[in-house]
C-alpha cells in the first residue's frame, strides 16, 4: 500500500521520493523530512516508484536496495532510463564494499547505511541536488521555472518558449507576405539583357543561358513546378513572382535560424534539424537536392576536425602540447609575447576548442603554484590576464588556415557556390601574417593594463609546467603515432588541398587512427554531432539562399545604403567585416558565416570587388567573438574552468569578458583593417584574386 503527499513545497526545497517496502520506517523518515520543508512522496514497491518518477518528477530519490518483487538495482535501471537527471541515495541494510560497487555501476550519488542519521541524510539530499543541476546540463535537459508565466516565457537555455513564439510570428510576417516589388523586378533581369549587370552576383550567373532570368532559372533547377502536370509554358513574370516568394521564404527561415541559434532558444542541433524540415514544407528544392545541399565537404571536414580532437585527447598528446607551448613561460613579458603568438598560429591548424580545453587547466596549475610560491591566497587578476590571454589568442587563431574551424570551410563552400575556388595553401597566404601580428597587440594590451595590478611579481610558470611534465613521463608509441599522422595531415591539406578538399584528408587521418588502434568507433560517436549538423544546415540554409537570389537582393539593397567608400573595394571588406564581427558576438561563429556570407559575397560581384578578399574579411571576423561566453566555445571552455582549484569560486566573470573583450574586438578590427585589408592583402593583390 502506498500513500502520496500532495503538500506544496516552499520555493526552493526539494522533492523526495521514498522507496522502501517498510511502512514504519517510510512514515517516520517522511515526517522528519516534512518537518524540514520538503516536499515528500513515499511508496512501498519498485514498480509504484516508476509511476511516480514518471508522471511527478521528484529530484532525489531515497531508495532501499532490498525489496520483494523488483529489487532496489532493477528499480534503479528502470528509473535512470526514464529520468538520467534524477539522484538516487541507496539505502540498505546489509552494506557492503561489494554492493556499494555494484551500485554504483549504474550512477548513484551515494550509498547509506539503513538506518541513517538524519542530518547526514538531508546533507546528502541538497548535495545531490546541487548534482542533479550539472547533471540536467551534461544530459541537455531544460530546468525550466514555472513559478509565472514570465518565467515560462523566459525559459532556459535550450528551451526559450516566448522567443520561440515571437521568432514563428516573426517568420510567418517575412514568409507569407507578398514579396516586394524590387525582388520581383530583379528575379526578371535576364542574362544578356540591357540591365544584365544586375544579377552578375547570382550564384549561378555562369550557369545561366543567355535570355534566361534568375526565375526561371531557378524554377528549372528546382522541379518545383512539375507536380503541377502538363506542358503549360511559365512567363516570365509568372517565374519571376514564384521565385520571390521562394527567396522571402528563404530569408524568413535563415533569419528564424538565426535567432534561435544566437538566442539558444532551441538545441544547436534540434534548430538545425528545424530549418532542414522548413526546406521540404516549403518545397524550396527536391528532396534529393536538400539532402545534397546537406551533404557538402565543409560538413565532412567538420566531422573529422572533431573526430582528430577526440584522438588527439584520447592520447594525451593535448596535454603535451599545452605543455609545450607553455614552457617558456618564465616571466610576463615571454607568457604575453611568445605565448600567446604561439597558441594563436597553432590554433590555425589545431582544434582552438581542445587547445583551449587542455592549456587552461594547466594555466590554473601554474596559476595555483606562483600564488602560493608568492605567499598569496588569491590574484584575481593574474587569473583573468592568464585566462582570457588563451582564449583570445586561440580566437585570433581563426583566420590562419582552413583547418582553424568550420567557419571557414562554410565560407570556401559559399565561394564555390559562386564558382570561385579557393585553395588551403591561398587560404593560408592571406591569413596567416595576420594571426601572429594580432595575438602580439592583444598580448600587448594586456601587458599595459595589468601589469602594475598583478600582486604575483615573479611569473615563473615554467617551473609548474616542469612538475607536470614530469607527472605525465615520456611521451607514449601512441602519441608519437598521432603526432606524425597530424603532420602528415597537415601536409595534405596544403599540397593536395585542390584535388582532395578538405574533408577527404581528415577522413583519411581518421582512418589510419582506427588502423593503428588508437581511435574506435565509439570515439567518432561520441563527438557532438549536433556542431555536425550545424554547418550541414548552415550550408544548406546558405546555398538556398544563394540559389532563389534572396542573398542577392539583400546584397543589392545594402550595398545602395553603404557610403560610396564602403559600397567597393576594400570599404566594403571592411563594412562586411564591422557587421560579421558584431553578429558573431551573439551567435556561433559558423552560423554567423552561413548567414552573412551569402549576402556579402554577392555584395562584392555586384561592385566589381574581388569575392576572395569580401569572403575572407567576412570569415575574418567571424573569429572576433570575444564579449560574450555565447560567442564561441571558446569562451564557455574558459569560464567554466577559471576556477580556484582550491576554493571553487570563479576567479574570470562575464563582466571581465564583456569589459576586455570589448577593447580586443576593436584591436582585432584595426588590426584587420590597416595590417590586413589595407596592407599586405593590397601588396599581395588580392584584388585579382579570383
Amino acid at each position: 500500500m502506498s500513500t502520496e503527499t500532495n503538500t506544496k513545497a516552499p520555493e526552493g526545497t526539494a522533492r523526495v521520493l521514498l522507496v522502501d517496502d517498510e511502512s514504519h520506517f517510510r512514515a517516520a523518515m517522511k515526517k522528519q523530512l516534512e518537518v524540514r520543508g520538503y516536499s515528500v512522496m513515499d511508496v512501498g514497491t519498485g514498480e509504484e516508484a516508476i509511476k511516480i518518477v514518471r508522471h511527478k518528477k521528484p529530484e532525489v530519490i531515497v531508495l532501499d536496495q532490498k525489496m520483494p518483487g523488483m529489487d532496489g538495482i532493477q528499480t534503479l535501471r528502470e528509473i535512470k532510463a526514464i529520468r538520467p537527471e534524477v539522484q538516487i541515495i541507496m539505502l540498505t541494510g546489509h552494506g557492503t564494499t561489494d554492493k556499494a560497487r555494484l551500485t554504483g555501476k549504474y550512477d548513484v550519488f551515494k550509498y547509506m547505511a539503513k538506518p541513517c542519521p538524519i542530518e547526514e541524510l538531508i546533507d546528502n539530499i541538497e548535495a545531490a541536488r546541487q548534482e542533479r543541476t550539472y547533471a540536467m546540463a551534461r544530459h541537455e535537459i531544460p530546468d525550466m521555472k514555472r513559478s509565472s508565466i514570465k518565467e515560462w516565457l523566459i525559459g532556459v537555455h535550450g528551451l526559450r518558449p516566448g522567443i520561440m513564439i515571437a521568432n514563428v510570428l516573426l517568420f510567418l510576417l517575412i514568409a507569407l507576405t507578398p514579396p516586394p516589388k524590387s525582388m520581383v523586378d530583379l528575379m526578371a533581369v535576364q542574362k544578356g539583357g540591357v540591365t544584365s549587370q544586375r544579377i552578375m552576383g547570382y550564384s549561378d550567373f555562369r550557369k545561366m543561358k543567355d535570355g534566361e532570368s534568375i526565375g526561371s532559372y531557378y524554377l528549372d533547377k528546382s522541379k518545383i513546378l512539375e507536380h503541377r502536370g502538363g506542358d503549360a509554358e511559365v512567363t516570365v513574370d509568372e517565374a519571376a513572382y514564384v521565385a520571390a516568394r521562394k527567396a522571402k521564404i528563404m530569408l524568413g527561415i535563415l533569419v528564424l535560424s538565426a535567432v534561435f541559434w544566437a538566442s539558444g532558444a532551441l538545441p544547436v542541433g534540434i534548430t538545425a534539424f528545424l530549418a532542414c524540415v522548413m526546406l521540404y514544407l516549403f518545397n524550396v528544392l527536391t528532396p534529393n537536392d536538400i539532402a545534397r545541399a546537406h551533404a557538402k565537404d565543409a560538413v565532412i571536414f567538420v566531422m573529422g576536425v572533431l573526430g582528430l580532437a577526440a584522438a588527439i585527447a584520447k592520447t594525451g598528446l593535448d596535454r603535451r602540447i599545452g605543455l609545450l607551448l607553455l614552457s617558456t613561460s618564465k616571466s610576463l613579458p615571454w607568457f604575453l609575447f611568445i605565448f600567446a603568438p604561439l597558441l594563436a598560429v597553432s590554433a590555425s591548424f589545431l582544434s582552438e576548442h581542445a587547445l583551449v580545453a587542455f592549456v587552461v587547466p594547466v594555466l590554473m596549475l601554474g596559476y595555483l603554484g606562483v600564488v602560493r610560491a608568492a605567499g598569496i591566497r588569491q590574484d584575481k587578476s593574474l587569473a583573468v590576464m592568464l585566462i582570457l590571454v588563451c582564449c583570445f589568442a586561440a580566437n585570433v587563431g581563426g583566420p590562419g588556415s582552413p583547418a582553424a574551424g568550420g567557419r571557414n570551410a562554410v565560407m570556401i563552400g559559399i565561394l564555390n557556390d559562386y564558382g570561385i575556388q579557393i585553395s588551403f595553401g591561398t587560404w593560408v597566404k592571406y591569413g596567416l601574417p595576420f594571426v601572429p601580428v594580432c595575438a602580439l597587440c592583444i598580448a600587448g594590451y594586456f601587458f599595459l593594463v595589468f601589469r602594475n595590478k598583478l600582486k604575483v611579481k615573479n611569473l615563473d610558470l615554467i617551473s609548474e609546467i616542469r612538475k607536470e611534465t614530469k607527472k605525465i613521463g615520456k611521451m607514449t608509441k601512441q602519441e608519437y603515432i598521432t603526432a606524425v599522422i597530424l603532420v602528415i595531415l597537415i601536409a595534405m591539406l596544403i599540397t593536395l588541398g585542390e584535388d582532395f578538399g578538405m574533408g577527404g584528408p581528415f577522413l583519411f587521418a581518421l582512418v589510419i587512427l582506427a588502423v593503428f588502434g588508437i581511435l574506435q568507433w565509439k570515439d567518432i560517436n561520441s563527438i557532438h554531432w549536433d556542431v555536425v549538423a550545424l554547418y550541414a544546415s548552415a550550408s544548406a540554409l546558405g546555398y538556398c539562399v544563394a540559389l532563389t537570389g534572396g542573398s542577392l537582393w539583400i546584397a543589392e539593397k545594402f550595398v545602395n545604403t553603404l557610403p560610396a567608400y564602403f559600397q567597393s573595394g576594400p570599404g566594403l571588406a571592411i563594412s562586411s567585416s564591422i557587421f560579421t564581427g558584431v553578429l558573431t558576438n551573439f551567435m556561433s561563429d559558423g552560423a554567423t558565416v552561413a548567414s552573412i556570407g551569402p549576402i556579402t559575397v554577392p555584395m562584392a560581384m555586384i561592385s566589381g570587388t574581388s569575392p576572395v578578399m569580401v569572403g575572407l574579411a567576412t570569415a575574418f571576423a567571424s573569429s572576433f567573438a570575444h564579449m560574450m561566453i555565447i560567442g564561441t566555445p571558446n569562451n564557455a571552455i574558459a569560464y567554466a574552468m577559471a576556477r580556484d582549484p582550491e576554493t571553487g569560486e570563479q576567479l574570470v566573470t562575464l563582466g571581465d569578458f564583456m569589459k576586455h573583450g570589448f577593447v580586443v574586438l576593436l584591436i582585432c578590427w584595426a588590426v584587420l583593417f590597416f595590417w590586413t585589408i589595407l596592407g599586405y592583402w593590397q601588396w599581395m593583390g588580392i584584388d585579382k584574386a579570383v
